[in-house]
């Protein structure tokens, strides 16, 4: 597969880069083999986080006796200091390693985060500390809104930004990605496939392999998922005619059924996490099924019937969605899968 140069870290990776949430669904032994089978086809970078709970310990076993040449990527949701070097000490543990070659701050998509992680002998304290000691080779965030990336990006604290990219959700194409080329920050797209919801690869490959510079992080749960996506990014990179059709056929149907959790919905009066809820069957095909139809899925659908249908989330959408209508779709999908999986 080919390399690519990773913004200014100096890291060159695989064009693909490999995904560790859906692995937490599948055996220990057969999520071994499916991250090996991504080594052997070239993949030469694994993302992973603190929390997706096996998946640490699985890519470690995995990566066992073929470290060299890979890059490692993790993450940490912790906003204290102590917490975070908890979580990057048990990141070592997990992954078996004694360097990490990327440490990301997971999910910072609100002023309040970012303040807290950047807080004087805070988790960016920690991280740089790390750094020095040459435990981990470089320093990246992630996000979910549009406003705090494009802050982020330009601020020169952070190496790599991971930011949702897709032919759906293309808003970075605009603003972010151009800013990242211009600062030297790598941009890692995740959820190329929309976390599973956009069915067609070729098209979600073809597309992102027009952008210079832009990394996807494909969730991988089987080897035939990767096999295809290699033979896709190796393939030819101009879309057919009938691609183009199928393209604007799909975008024009998604653009309006489509939440890109940027949570400009909130705060909603009944407390209901409306982006959660509107991305629950994402959730279902990458998560482990006993914790989405556990306690925790179960909690966040009951508060999403809550609804009163005041239409204040609707009003606040940039993407004109009709939010009470889907929260209620959404919902009764999940009652219904949730009876399939308990029968």
């Amino acid at each position: 597969m080919r390399q690519v140069e990773l913004g200014r870290t100096g890291l060159r990776v695989s064009e693909v880069a490999f995904g560790g949430i859906p692995i937490q669904r599948l055996s220990e032994d057969e999520a071994v083999a499916v991250v090996q089978r991504c080594l052997d086809l070239g993949v030469t970078m694994l993302d992973t986080a603190h929390g997706y709970s096996t998946s640490e310990e699985r890519i470690g076993r995995a990566i066992a006796g073929r470290r060299e040449g890979l890059v490692i990527a993790t993450k940490s949701p912790a906003r204290e200091a102590g917490p975070f070097r908890e979580q990057m000490e048990l990141s070592f543990r997990r992954l078996g390693v004694e360097y990490i070659d990327l440490f990301q701050f997971h999910n910072i998509s609100t002023p309040e985060a970012l303040e807290q992680v950047l807080a004087p002998g805070g988790p960016m304290d920690i991280a740089r500390q790390a750094k020095a000691a040459g435990r981990i080779g470089h320093i990246g965030v992630t996000s979910h809104k549009l406003e705090m990336a494009i802050e982020m990006a330009g601020s020169g604290l952070f190496e790599t930004l991971m930011f949702p990219f897709n032919y759906i959700t293309d808003e970075p194409a605009q603003e972010l990605i151009p800013l990242c080329r211009a600062k030297g920050v790598g941009f890692i797209a995740m959820k190329p496939m929309g976390g599973g919801l956009l069915e067609d690869a070729t098209l979600s490959f073809k597309f992102l392999r027009q952008f210079e510079g832009v990394l996807p992080v494909v969730g991988i749960e089987r080897a035939a998922e990767i096999e295809e996506i290699v033979g896709i990014m190796e393939g030819d990179t101009a879309f057919t005619p009938a691609e183009r059709t199928r393209l604007a056929e799909i975008t024009a149907f998604l653009g309006t059924r489509f939440c890109r959790r940027c949570d400009y919905c909130q705060p909603c009066p009944q407390g209901i996490q409306i982006s959660t809820v509107m991305n629950i069957k994402s959730f279902a095909r990458r998560m482990p099924p006993e914790r989405v139809f556990g306690e925790w899925g179960r909690a966040l659908v009951a508060q999403a019937e809550t609804c009163i249908v005041c239409g204040e989330c609707a009003s606040r959408c940039p993407y004109g969605l009709p939010v009470p209508e889907m929260l209620a779709q959404n919902a009764q999908w999940y009652n219904e899968q949730m009876a399939l999986h308990n029968a």
